[in-house]
């Protein structure tokens, strides 16, 4: 399934490259919904995606955005483990000029720099970091797992999302009126044991460096988890998305005992769909339905510095297309050898998970 005409020539002429086939699907799903007619449903609802990681700007991606009327939320990371975000000025400097040049349709989330948690100026530094970005028109800041999972204090001991050192930057975040993007904690797999088959394997062969399982002295993940929570409760007034399903991939109970307890949380589901893909559909369903008003769509999609912008196009519509086709239609499709059953959500929350919500718990995103 390809692209529809029109789309496929106005990329092409616009970055001199081709965009390939869409989804593979059988002969007996012939009649589905085509990756056009589902980008098409897609961008009459104005999607905002709420989480990407984009470091390059270019003609093709513009148009992808101003043809799907996709919105997006661009988040930095500070990751001492990969060498183009271990330095935020430059990270913030690239991100800005994207904004700049995307006409309305890229927003930035901003983060500080945890790796001077144990310096004499912290919280300081990351407060005037923060607030200097606000001034320039950043929406949220995140907090990464390298928060509860990697860097250690003076005494050598992990530090948590909710260590008193942090309580200033929260505060700074909720007396702007802006949101905590907090990703603490990983898929349980992370913590072992080996499964090939987990839907995020592949990134763990490729950065071994967050499988923790065994490790001695590691937090649980549970423990690290309960410190996010703590964030919640001290800080009622802060809005926070917990992304990538808030961590708890697997435990939509969990996520709904959560959002019982804390008014303020809600969740993005990026990267991690093809969990949602493997619950019972009627389960998730339920969930949706009942809290509608909590779930943002996000995808953790990229686009690196030295990126082939033809393929990583045509990989951000195939993803599009067939989170729509999960989310709006009742179809059945094969992913990864794995039947999927569509939820055909009814379009009001359908619009509230793509669209609304992101306004609402994203303060500062343009409305239009």
């Amino acid at each position: 399934m390809r692209p529809s005409r029109a789309l496929f020539s106005f990329l092409v002429l616009m970055a001199g490259g081709t965009l390939l086939a869409g989804f593979k699907i059988s002969a007996a799903e012939s009649q589905s919904t085509t990756e056009d007619q589902a980008l098409k449903s897609l961008s009459a609802l104005r999607p905002i995606d709420v989480h990407v990681h984009v470091f390059k700007t270019d003609p093709a991606f513009q148009a992808m955005l101003e043809k799907l009327n996709l919105k997006l939320i661009n988040i930095l990371v500070m990751d001492d483990t990969l060498s183009y975000r271990k330095e935020l000025q430059p990270q913030v400097d690239d991100a800005w000029k994207l904004v700049h040049s995307s006409k309305g349709h890229v927003s930035l989330c901003t983060t500080f720099d945890p790796y001077k948690f144990n310096g004499s100026t912290f919280p300081k530094e990351a407060i005037q970091q923060i607030e200097r970005d606000f001034k320039d028109g950043t929406i949220a800041v995140k907090i990464w797992k390298n928060i509860g999972m990697e860097i250690k204090d003076a005494k050598g001991n992990y530090i948590m999302p909710d260590d008193p050192k942090f309580g200033p930057i929260y505060a700074t975040i909720q007396k702007r009126g802006r949101t905590l993007m907090s990703h603490v904690a990983e898929p349980d797999v992370a913590w072992g044991p080996p499964d090939p088959s987990d839907p995020v394997w592949s990134y763990y062969k490729e950065n071994p460096q967050w499988l923790v399982g065994g490790k001695e002295g590691f937090p649980a993940k549970s423990t690290i988890l309960e410190a996010r929570d703590h964030i919640l409760q001290q800080n009622p007034k802060l809005r926070m998305v917990g992304v990538h399903l808030g961590s708890m991939e697997k435990d939509l109970d969990g996520i709904a005992s959560r959002f019982d307890r804390y008014p303020n949380f809600a969740i993005d589901t990026a990267a991690r769909m093809e969990y949602l893909m493997l619950i019972p559909p009627e389960k998730v369903t339920a969930f949706l339905l009942r809290y509608q008003d909590r779930v943002l769509y996000g995808t953790d999609l990229d686009m690196t510095a030295d990126a082939n912008v033809d393929e990583t196009v045509k990989s951000w519509l195939e993803t599009y297309a067939r989170d729509w086709r999960y989310f709006a239609t009742d179809e059945t499709f094969e992913l990864n050898g794995k039947k999927v059953q569509g939820l055909k959500l009814p379009n009001p929350v359908l619009r509230k998970i793509y669209h609304s919500n992101a306004l609402h718990w994203m303060a500062g995103i343009a409305a239009n």
